[in-house]
């Protein structure tokens, strides 16, 4: 069996204790220990989430709070988002069966993100992960429970830990955090050199995204790119003196 103790479950401001509290009683049921909370909404060791938590009580209390994505993604090489939103024909949603086993190499760290109960994930933070998956349901009511979502995303990551046969990397990936450094050093050039326009920087910036995540660039890679930009932006510069 394969340890899930690389695996965060990132709660992006969840709003109701009976669902963290719900949600942490899961990860003990499929042992999984990191919880991570961005910027929560309700208090994660209320007495109602305690109650829901059961024997799950020390998952909540062991649990990171975090003011914002990148904070809970940081030193993550590998995460997975769930959305019913389609993210277009580059980035298509895929079932939690055949997508979660990808989390579970054992020398990485990796992460699953769920979004808040009113509104599911923004664009914006869809952007921070790699791929994305999307729970199938009765079509007539495809909404799920925050607390329901998590349980059956758990439930396939433990299962695909009981079977799975770790084939670790080519080559290790970088850190979300460095590539997330990159993709704003790339989208200031190319702001600055005319290539991109305000308007339209974020849909092209998505599709630049999801070239380099299907790359998998390891750390010295993305530093020769930084360093490409880097020798780009000082030949812009000396141009326009």
């Amino acid at each position: 069996m394969l340890s899930l103790t690389q695996v965060r479950i990132i709660l992006v401001e969840p709003a109701g204790p009976l669902n963290v509290g719900s949600i942490a009683r899961v990860m003990k049921n499929m042992a999984l220990q990191r919880l991570i909370l961005v910027n929560p909404k309700c208090d994660p060791l209320s007495e109602p989430a305690k109650l829901m938590a059961v024997h799950g009580v020390d998952i909540l209390e062991q649990a990171q709070q975090v003011s914002n994505l990148p904070e809970a993604l940081q030193g993550c090489q590998r995460a997975i988002a769930t959305t019913a939103r389609p993210r277009g024909t580059l980035t298509p949603l895929e079932n939690p069966k055949n997508a979660l086993p990808w989390l579970l190499e054992p020398s990485l760290t990796s992460a699953l993100i769920f979004g808040p109960e009113e509104r599911g994930l923004s664009n914006e933070e869809l952007n921070y992960a790699q791929r994305f998956v999307c729970i199938p349901s009765n079509p007539d009511y495809p909404s799920l429970n925050l607390a329901q979502s998590v349980a059956v995303c758990t439930y396939e990551l433990y299962q695909a830990a009981q079977t799975s046969t770790p084939i670790p990397p080519e080559i290790e990936p970088a850190p979300l955090d460095i590539l997330e450094g990159y993709y704003q050093h790339l989208e200031a050039l190319l702001l600055k050199i005319g290539y991109l326009y305000p308007h339209t920087a974020t849909a092209k910036m998505e599709k630049f995204r999801r070239l380099y995540n299907r790359a998998e660039l390891s750390p010295e890679e993305v530093a020769l790119l930084r360093g490409i930009l880097g020798h780009l932006d000082s030949l812009n510069s000396w141009r326009e003196k």
